[in-house]
């Protein structure tokens, strides 16, 4: 197992709050993670559900859903940003 310290920005943290720490099988992905998450069900299946625009960072990098977590490493989830 390894833990993975996941951090909420923007509407996500005012939804989930901060920061949460989760347990994950080894060699778990940053998708395996937001499904994790989801299947929590309550505000984190409302806001992290499949197909909502959420972006994600490893170690504070973005990256796809793809990216194999560590032990002790740091996921950050964000909406989308824009600006004028």
């Amino acid at each position: 197992m390894l833990t993975v310290h996941v951090r909420y920005f923007a509407s996500l943290r005012e939804a989930l709050g901060p920061q949460e720490s989760v347990q994950l099988p080894e060699g778990s992905t940053v998708g395996a993670l937001r499904a994790r998450l989801c299947a929590l069900g309550g505000r984190h299946a409302e806001v992290l559900a499949a197909g909502l625009p959420v972006r994600a960072a490893l170690a504070q990098s973005v990256c796809t859903d793809s990216m194999v977590l560590t032990d002790g490493v740091e996921v950050a989830f964000f909406p989308p940003v824009t600006g004028g």
